[in-house]
């Protein structure tokens, strides 16, 4: 045994192959929509994509720079949507479109 072993280190895996590492930055399709609703206490809300179909965020999906408390609904927001088998979609890098 190596002393690495013994002194409660692991031993270091062998290098993962790259087909089969998840990527560490996922993107999803480009979106437009509007906020139609926001759970300030609870951290997340809902867009209304082009096709009429919501799409849940979460304060942590904003993109840096975009404050969450900031947010209103009817705020126009672009961003990228996630397709989950499981959970859904959801929609990430999320920003607030300049107002006029």
């Amino acid at each position: 045994m190596s002393a690495d072993y013994l002194y409660g280190k692991r031993p270091k895996p062998a290098a993962a192959k790259a087909s089969k590492a998840r990527p560490t930055d996922p993107r999803g399709k480009l979106m437009t929509g509007r906020i139609v609703k926001i759970m300030v206490g609870q951290g997340h809300g809902f867009i209304r994509l082009s096709d009429k179909r919501q799409v849940y965020f979460h304060r942590a999906d904003l993109s840096e720079g975009t404050a969450f408390n900031d947010l209103q609904p009817g705020d126009a927001v672009t961003g990228e949507v996630l397709e989950d088998a499981i959970s859904g979609a959801r929609a990430v890098r999320v920003t607030r479109k300049r107002r006029r």
